[in-house]
């Protein structure tokens, strides 16, 4: 079955090309590295937080278990 709100945010090579060019519009040629430099820290730090998330869940989870194992073996 197709997802078809997932098909509206579909980009293709047109579209990216038309959205780079309002960017280019809107914040000038000067202002573009600035802003793409932006983008990737946040994304940079974006990929940070989810790294340590998944780090922190794993961890509770092996806890969890060996809390488990422990109790069984002390019953």
């Amino acid at each position: 079955m197709i997802n078809y709100h997932l098909i509206a945010f579909a980009l293709g090579g047109p579209e990216v090309i038309a959205i780079g060019a309002v960017v280019l519009l809107l914040f000038g040629a000067k202002k573009l590295p600035e802003l793409a430099r932006g983008i990737g820290k946040a994304s940079g730090e974006f990929k940070k937080a989810q790294n340590e998330f998944k780090h922190s869940i794993e961890t509770a989870e092996e806890e969890a278990i060996k809390a488990e194992k422990e109790s069984e073996e002390s019953s």
